[in-house]
């Protein structure tokens, strides 16, 4: 078949079972249950919805394709795809190198549950791939990485880390979260396993909540589709799985406007006096701003800064955005903003968020399709207000 670009599979990817109706847009399967032809032998290859769905495999067979991979699988949440894949390659005994830049969600299950069952995680600062390689030993069996990371935006050469990973025989992974396979594509930069929070910017709309496991590994994804679907039962539902569809028709041209409205954010608020610092990849002024031009395809659709003042300051600034909208998560077409020391990161202790580089007045800001005007208006507002 002829090589088709990244936008048009997202909207024409080749899927299974097509309708004989001749669905343009894939219809919603609900039904739980399927008509087998005789006992233990399925109609139409399907028996039970947490088994298989065909709307689950139409998006499915489409996030691999748009990885330019062989297998995905689609679930519940992103914190139930990142557990799937520890869950799935990590016995008692193991160990884990982890970027020390983890969203907490990650970091919690590392320390809560793997800790508990015996598997050792050594988290290092792994914009320096030297330090994956030190962290590294004979019984590492996975790598995880984010890329950037939240909310700090660092970055880590996956291409250098991958082969790190490579030396030990154990699986690298990364949280592409952020960025999209429309920014970057790690499996082909040598990771093993990409994972996404299909909530962000995959579905793009913020009445979705779910998460993928994408890889070429075949036996490893039966695997994880046995932990992750059979057993955990964490499969994302034919509703939710039509949504985030749906979102992916528009992700190209949404990932554009996010981008190019975060690089006119940052470029503003890097000049402002109230503002005393910005992490973005696409300011030539980010420690690793040559390696995002090396590894990604764009900058990615979040700004973080500081607010020069404390907490208080920060928080005043926030309550006087109006186009902005507060609230936690991102890459919905909307524009966001939180004060992430008391929201995001509000179940951290004071040492813990120092130790994670978020100071009181670092604020994260998604930022939407909006006309971008309006945006830095908001912003320039408030600013002056303070």
């Amino acid at each position: 078949m002829t090589h088709r670009d990244f936008a048009t599979r997202a909207i024409d990817h080749p899927v299974r079972g097509a309708p004989a109706t001749g669905d343009v847009v894939p219809p919603i399967h609900l039904s739980t249950a399927f008509e087998m032809d005789d006992p233990g032998a399925p109609g139409q290859g399907y028996k039970y919805s947490r088994f298989g769905n065909p709307t689950r495999d139409t998006l499915e067979a489409t996030l691999a394709g748009l990885e330019g991979a062989d297998h995905a699988l689609a679930l519940s949440s992103g914190m139930a795809a990142i557990s799937t894949v520890c869950f799935s390659t990590l016995s008692p005994g193991d160990h884990v190198v982890a970027f020390e830049s983890l969203f907490g969600g990650t970091k919690a299950l590392f320390d809560d549950l793997l800790a508990p069952m015996d598997v050792d995680v050594s988290y290092v600062d792994a914009t320096d791939p030297s330090n994956v390689a030190a962290a590294a030993t004979a019984d590492t069996e996975l790598v995880w990485a984010e890329s950037p990371t939240n909310p700090l935006l660092r970055l880590c050469d996956i291409e250098a880390i991958a082969a790190i990973a490579d030396e030990y025989d154990a699986r690298f992974a990364v949280d592409n979260t952020f960025n999209t396979p429309y920014v970057q594509r790690p499996l082909e930069l040598g990771a093993d396993v990409v994972v996404y929070s299909t909530t962000k910017f995959l579905n793009g709309h913020s009445d979705a909540t779910g998460g993928a496991v994408v890889t070429d590994h075949e036996t490893w994804m039966e695997h994880a589709r046995f932990v992750g679907a059979k057993a955990f039962g964490a499969v994302m539902a034919p509703f939710d799985c039509y949504l985030v569809q749906r979102g992916l028709k528009t992700l190209p041209l949404r990932m554009d406007q996010h981008q190019a409205n975060a690089q006119a954010v940052a470029e503003f608020l890097a000049d402002h006096s109230e503002i005393e610092h910005v992490y973005y990849p696409g300011l030539e002024s980010h420690p690793q701003h040559d390696l995002a031009n090396e590894q990604m395809d764009g900058y990615g659709g979040v700004v973080s800064f500081e607010v020069a003042g404390d907490a208080a300051v920060a928080k005043a600034f926030l309550e006087e955005l109006d186009v902005f909208n507060l609230a936690v998560s991102l890459g919905g077409v909307e524009s966001l903003v939180e004060h992430t020391a008391s929201m995001s990161a509000g179940n951290l202790s004071a040492e813990e968020r120092e130790w994670a580089g978020i100071s009181e007045s670092l604020v994260r800001a998604p930022i939407g399709v909006e006309d971008v005007d309006d945006l830095l208006d908001d912003l320039a507002t408030a600013l002056e207000k303070l």
